[in-house]
């Protein structure tokens, strides 16, 4: 796939931030100013000034995929075990869902809050040889049960709605697919799923992503170090090499959503480099759209 508008941006490292083994989910908080975050390997929930990089830091007792904040100051975690509702005021977890307890390999995955306030989940078989075992979930505030949006997932991944809230943008990261879904705000349905790209693994099997103001989605090109700003239409519109082997997802955020908020992993095959499982802050030049905060 031919390369369109590869630049090397100024890319500023948090380095007295927390160096991850996953570093995964950045989710802005307007209300503080603070980059929420997670380590998906040393688990752990962090929350990060970006000015600074000082860090708040949670242990937590299990593998956690992704985060949502909640509408009440409380936190969204996708453990293994399911979906909990974080107070860090006192650290307590309240097991809210639990929607694969027949699937023991899997975890769950990348998640996020919708525009209206669901939160989506996806899932992933967390064996070293993977099966097409996840699904794509769906949380209703005030319900204990989640809905089924998609089934037969390697490694769902990318979660983001269009600027309107009516696409929502979905991937597998192991299969290597980005598609987009019509989106239902009323119901939470997503419904005629599109294929928009197929990105081979130089220009960047899809991680986590976020969404721009202008409908651009930014994926995280998890295998060539890069973001791949993709438009509905499928046209790779531009590119921005990162000083990682392996970054896991953008975030919008700062003052105006201006600001790409980028985590990354430490990867284990051969191409590490000396920042990999740290944050990166960039301007890409447009704003962000924000992310919901779940209604509970």
């Amino acid at each position: 796939m031919q390369d369109a508008g590869v630049t090397v941006a100024p890319i500023r490292i948090l380095d007295a931030a927390p160096r991850a083994l996953v570093g995964e989910s950045p989710v802005w908080d307007e209300a503080t100013g603070r980059l929420w975050w997670v380590d998906i390997r040393a688990p752990a929930l962090h929350r990060t000034d970006p000015a600074t990089g000082a860090t708040e830091t949670w242990p937590l007792a299990e593998p956690v995929g992704s985060l949502g904040l909640c509408r009440s100051g409380a936190v969204l975690l996708a453990l293994r075990s399911g979906i909990h509702r974080f107070d860090p005021t006192d650290g307590t977890l309240d097991l809210l869902a639990a929607p694969e307890r027949d699937r023991p390999a899997n975890r769950l995955n990348d998640g996020k809050v919708s525009p209206e306030g669901r939160f989506l989940v996806g899932s992933m078989d967390d064996r070293p040889e993977k099966a097409a075992t996840g699904a794509l979930w769906r949380l209703d505030p005030g319900a204990r049960d989640c809905a089924l949006l998609a089934d037969g997932l390697i490694v769902s991944n990318g979660l983001a709605w269009s600027p309107d809230g009516r696409t929502l943008w979905h991937s597998d990261s192991r299969a290597s697919v980005i598609w987009t879904w019509r989106y239902d705000p009323a119901t939470g349905a997503a419904t005629d799923r599109r294929e928009v790209a197929r990105p081979d693994a130089a220009t960047g099997r899809p991680d986590g992503a976020a969404m721009d103001a202008e409908g651009g989605y930014w994926s995280a090109g998890v295998s060539a170090g890069r973001l791949n700003r993709w438009m509905p239409d499928g046209r790779l519109d531009r590119v921005i090499k990162l000083p990682v082997a392996a970054p896991t997802m953008p975030c919008f955020g700062g003052p105006g959503l201006r600001t790409l908020f980028v985590t990354s992993l430490r990867p284990a095959d051969g191409r590490a480099t000396p920042r990999d499982g740290t944050l990166l802050a960039l301007d890409p030049g447009i704003a962000g759209v924000p992310v919901g905060r779940f209604a509970d």
